[in-house]
């Protein structure tokens, strides 16, 4: 059977958000909770979302770095994310998620609570972060979006680890490849 180009239905239609000149990563947003507050992360780093899994412990790391997961046969370091922010520890359940991110061409796992949704926003949507003195914590966080009523942060993922909590990371999955 032979088709023409007349035979074909077109695939958008005028309620699609699609912008043929648009790169579809380009402002969309991972969106991701941690007690009752909303984060998100640019998709354009994320390789998958996974249920929690068997964690194995790496002796001599921060607090925050869980230990490694072997994924596909990829040995990938978990990131609690609770920890990192110095919130409290709550125990993981069924809704816990490990986000993979690729950062640098480095695989490593976010732990958040629940995963909610991908949204996309605008530039004009967001507002640079207030900066509160030289804390830690302002180095996560990239800018504040508002989205309808609420506000999300969007974290600056690049800047989650340390440059020694990446070597050490490092050294904890060649030790275990």
């Amino acid at each position: 059977m032979n088709f023409t180009n007349t035979d074909l239905e077109p695939l958008a239609d005028e309620t699609d958000d699609f912008d043929e000149d648009e790169d579809t990563l380009e402002s969309r947003y991972l969106i991701f909770s941690l007690a009752d507050r909303s984060y998100g992360i640019e998709i354009k780093f994320i390789t998958e979302i996974v249920g929690m899994q068997t964690i194995t412990e790496i002796p001599d790391m921060p607090s925050f770095i869980k230990g490694v997961i072997n994924l596909r046969g990829k040995v990938i370091a978990l990131v609690d994310v609770r920890e990192r922010f110095k919130m409290d520890s709550i125990g993981y359940n069924d809704k816990t998620c490990v986000i993979i991110l690729s950062v640098n061409q480095q695989l490593i796992g976010l732990i958040v609570d629940t995963v909610k949704e991908v949204i996309k926003i605008s530039g004009q949507n967001m507002e640079e972060a207030p900066r509160f003195g030289e804390h830690e914590g302002n180095q996560f966080v990239k800018s504040i979006a508002k989205v309808n009523e609420d506000v999300k942060v969007l974290l600056n993922i690049q800047k989650l680890l340390k440059d020694e909590d990446k070597q050490a990371i490092d050294a904890a999955i060649s030790n275990q490849t």
